[in-house]
């Protein structure tokens, strides 16, 4: 099963930025490929949105509302991804999680995988 971890999240002030990591492993074997990662996010009484994706060849998309302030990345050498964020605003307060999916691994393909999440709290 691939098991991923997110960090980076925090209280910061509106305008500030953050940077969020997801490291990627598989206890049982080795993690060969991400093909493609996800960052969605989560606030108190919301659905799960997704935010911003990118796959292994590195084409990503974002959603409308942090288009221009987050910027995506994946390092399939290190196995983890990345998401930047400037510019943070209130209403980026939320916890964030990351997915993986299409991981190529040594013992099979591997979808779907999610992280814990991490809190991002951003203050007026």
């Amino acid at each position: 099963q691939v098991h991923l971890v997110e960090s980076g999240g925090g209280l910061v002030q509106s305008g500030g930025s953050l940077r969020l990591s997801c490291a990627a492993s598989d206890f049982s074997g080795v993690i060969f490929k991400i093909g493609d990662m996800r960052w969605y996010r989560q606030a108190p009484g919301k659905q799960r949105d997704m935010v911003a994706t990118i796959t292994a060849g590195g084409v990503s998309d974002y959603a409308a509302s942090v288009a221009g302030r987050f910027t995506v990345s994946l390092d399939n050498d290190k196995k983890m991804g990345y998401l930047q964020m400037n510019n943070l605003k209130t209403e980026d307060t939320a916890v964030y999680y990351c997915n993986a999916d299409r991981v190529l691994t040594s013992r099979g393909p591997r979808y779907d995988a999610w992280g814990q999440g991490t809190q991002v709290t951003v203050s007026s």
